[in-house]
């Protein structure tokens, strides 16, 4: 399988996320299990999978999982990032026994993705193309890496994640939604200071459309953790919640930077890892199409 040198679009450091990936991952594992399920059972005999943005593996382990719990087939991971590459490989050999595993390191905002894979029964992409600066051109290159009667299916969109209640006891209530706004603010701002990035003012089922995908519809999967949180719920909430106060810290008012110190710190008598009302909550829109 080639190799190919890569990089990512957005600047972001994702090898360092791995870890706040991992722990997502954990905690997504049977809502994924079911969609890779949902998605393999109409591949063919020995079917051909790729994973593109791979990630941490969390869905390159459902799918490894899927086929070997089928009728067997082969995967392929893409992503840009040598660190994460490895990781989902490793997941994926350890959910798939049996199964082919390949890896390949390219960027997919503009690899020649039907040079570097044979052709595709499956292609999954999940929280990837939004990273791209031409979403609709790479959605164009991953269509035509398929086979005919081939299906791309892009996880894109749905419903926030959810962690907190609305009134926290420190600052003002909303805090939450405050940083979700400044977290779209911020997500703009990367958008558009992107070298060559080109706006898609349509939604992703059109997109779909445009590359050439008949039968274009889509489904959505929640992931659904209630309070009291468990430990694993808990540590990924601090990290998520040090995440977004990292980059929303310039768009915040004080008030609102001063609650995120005292729930941040274990020390204080605010911390969020000593409440018993922390979950997570939030949905994912799978959008899906076949190529004639």
């Amino acid at each position: 399988m080639p190799f190919v040198s890569a990089h990512t679009h957005d600047d972001l450091d994702w090898a360092a996320e791995l870890p706040r990936m991992r722990r997502l991952d954990a905690l997504e594992k049977d809502s994924l299990r079911a969609v890779a399920d949902r998605l393999v059972v109409d591949l063919p005999p020995g079917g051909t999978v790729v994973d593109v943005g791979s990630g941490s593996g969390g869905m390159s382990a459902a799918l490894a999982g899927a086929l070997a719990a089928g009728q067997g087939g082969r995967i392929i991971l893409l992503d840009a990032v040598d660190e994460l590459l490895e990781a989902a490989g490793n997941a994926a050999a350890e959910a798939g026994p049996g199964i082919s595993i390949d890896t390949v390191v390219a960027d997919a905002g503009t690899a020649p993705i039907r040079e570097l894979v044979p052709a595709a029964d499956l292609i999954w992409a999940s929280a990837v193309v939004h990273h791209l600066p031409d979403q609709q051109a790479a959605i164009d290159r991953l269509a035509a890496a398929l086979r005919s009667g081939g299906h791309l299916a892009l996880a894109e969109g749905g419903l926030d994640q959810r962690l907190l209640p609305w009134d926290l006891g420190v600052g003002k209530p909303g805090l939450e939604g405050r940083l979700h706004a400044a977290r779209e603010a911020w997500f703009l701002e990367l958008r558009t200071s992107m070298p060559d990035a080109v706006r898609m003012p349509y939604g992703w089922s059109t997109a779909l459309s445009n590359a050439g995908l008949v039968e274009v519809t889509s489904f959505t999967y929640l992931v659904d953790h209630p309070a009291p949180a468990t430990g694993p719920v808990l540590d990924y909430a601090l990290e998520r919640l040090a995440w977004l106060a990292e980059i929303t810290d310039d768009r915040l008012e004080q008030e609102d930077r001063d609650a995120l110190r005292l729930l941040l710190d274990p020390q204080a008598p605010e911390y969020l890892g000593a409440r018993t009302d922390v979950f997570l909550k939030y949905a994912r829109t799978v959008h899906y199409g076949r190529l004639p």
